[in-house]
């Protein structure tokens, strides 16, 4: 047969689309060519797959005009991930090996130049598409991919390490009983069948309790965990802001599977999944100089920013003023949505970014404004204009603002530990419980009359409420994520309703960003 088909899948965004590996071998001068909207990588395949078929003692058929077409051909596609689907579908087409054996099953792979099979990105992308699309498919995926697809419910996957490993399983019966083109015999054999990993019981974070003092930024922290809330600490340098942030996911519920699919199946689109870090809410951390491409994604085909790799876990955005003004204008839109979408001209991807922003800053150029260490050098003119770097449209959308003061020396030494993270992590799950049952969502996705219905204000309340936002000159955002706040300050404390209490610890996380506008 001169005509054969193997499927794989092509990577667009976090859909993983079907792509059909068409060959056809033609009497006609010798060629090899490659259709269907192929990206430089893809077409450089043609080396890399008739070296590997030489290299595994297979024949290549290099007497023969040799088409290979990726259909569908307005689909784009990148990476080597076809490499091992296309060297298959030459070896059916010549009748190396059994054609209609391959139906049911679905290849990506790279291949090296001696048929080794390399990892590709997206692996558990492809095995969540066959998941959510119920295609009861078997995928068969290089190591360290493979790992990945397994952890998908019911996947079928196959780990194979090198094309004589896949190609033995699809030989003709004749040249199966004879013994041809068999795989060398090791004692870890070549083609193996994965099952799920199995979950670990707890996932290591770093404990709050060393951080010493800071008791109202860790009362914020708290807040935000448990609500969902976006944070932004304002304080000298060395006063443990970052320590503040980094220790922040491990206060956070634990991951739902269906949440770790989602955020392991974006690192997997970007290069950075571990199997160590499975069921780990990610914490992102971009320098101050990064783009704002690099930010919210971008790129031909797109690939997901900072922002979406931090899906269902934190993005922590260190010196804010310091990014560029774009970079941080592009998070408004994710803040609102969860969401953000990249609009090419021919085609767009929209990746999840349901992250909570974690944000520090100096309170000036220099630093020490406010500060008890060092006096502050900086003029007003100077303060004023490091402060508007932050637009007020992006600073309306945080939620909690709260100054992180220096700790002095002898209470640096001499204080004894913090409250564990546990412990904190223990009424965070308690409040999200209660939100979550009451309103099927966190406090900070409320939105339009949900907010009004759920967040059940006593009416000295609702007053404290309404003149605390006309005095401080609130807009209608600010007062509803004021609002929300009170709402996850009123969960945690246990209460059905919220009171002027929780209204007025609310208000406090917002002032210091009308006193320095």
């Amino acid at each position: 047969m001169s005509l054969s088909l193997v499927q794989s899948r092509a990577l667009l965004g976090l859909e993983a689309a079907a792509v059909t590996v068409e060959v056809h071998l033609a009497n006609g001068l010798p060629s090899f060519t490659l259709v269907g909207l192929a990206d430089v990588e893809v077409k450089e395949a043609r080396e890399r797959v008739r070296s590997a078929l030489q290299n595994s003692g297979l024949e290549f058929p290099g007497n023969k005009r040799i088409t290979v077409n990726l259909a569908p051909a307005d689909l784009p596609k990148d990476s080597g991930r076809f490499d091992l689907a296309i060297a298959l579908g030459i070896l059916a087409a010549s009748g190396q090996i059994n054609a209609t054996a391959l139906v049911g099953y679905e290849f990506a792979g790279e291949l090296s130049l001696s048929g080794e099979l390399r990892p590709v990105r997206g692996a558990l992308a492809m095995s969540l598409a066959l998941h959510r699309q119920q295609v009861r498919a078997k995928l068969v995926l290089p190591p360290g991919s493979a790992e990945e697809a397994a952890l998908v419910p019911d996947a079928q996957v196959y780990r194979a390490r090198h094309l004589l490993d896949v190609v033995q399983h699809f030989l003709p019966q004749d040249a199966a009983a004879s013994g041809a083109a068999a795989p060398p015999q090791n004692d870890n054999p070549g083609w193996q069948r994965l099952t799920a990993t199995t979950l670990p019981a707890d996932t290591p974070y770093a404990d709050l309790a060393d951080v010493k003092g800071q008791s109202i930024p860790k009362r914020a922290l708290e807040i935000a965990a448990a609500g969902g809330h976006s944070l932004l600490m304002m304080g000298p340098p060395g006063s443990g802001k970052s320590m503040l942030a980094q220790r922040f996911a491990g206060l956070l519920p634990p991951m739902a599977v269906d949440e770790a699919l989602q955020s392991a199946a974006i690192a997997s689109l970007g290069g950075r999944f571990s199997l160590a870090r499975w069921m780990q809410r990610p914490t992102c951390s971009p320098h101050h100089t990064a783009s704002a491409v690099a930010l919210v994604g971008g790129g031909s085909p797109p690939r997901p920013g900072e922002i979406s790799l931090a899906h269902h876990g934190v993005l922590f955005l260190d010196e804010l003023p310091e990014f560029p003004r774009a970079a941080l204008e592009a998070l408004r839109e994710p803040l609102e949505t969860g969401s953000i979408t990249i609009s090419r001209a021919a085609r767009r991807a929209e990746f999840p970014a349901q992250f909570q922003l974690i944000a520090a800053m100096n309170p000036c150029p220099c630093g020490y404004l406010g500060a008890r260490l060092k006096p502050c050098r900086c003029t007003p003119d100077q303060v004023a204009r490091y402060q508007s770097r932050i637009s007020g449209p992006l600073m309306d959308r945080i939620d909690l603002h709260v100054e992180v003061a220096s700790v002095a020396a002898d209470e640096l030494l001499k204080a004894p530990p913090g409250e564990s993270t546990p412990a904190i992590r223990a009424r965070v799950q308690a409040a999200r419980a209660r939100a979550v049952a009451r309103q099927g969502t966190p406090n900070q996705a409320l939105q339009g009359q949900q907010i009004d219905q759920h967040a059940l204000l006593d009416p000295a309340a609702s007053q404290f409420l309404q003149t605390a936002a006309a005095r401080l000159g609130w807009s209608g955002r600010a007062t509803h994520r004021a609002l929300k706040v009170a709402r996850t300050i009123a969960d945690l404390a246990g209460a059905s309703h919220t009171q002027v209490t929780h209204v007025a610890e609310a208000v406090q996380y917002r002032r210091s960003l009308q006193a320095r506008s």
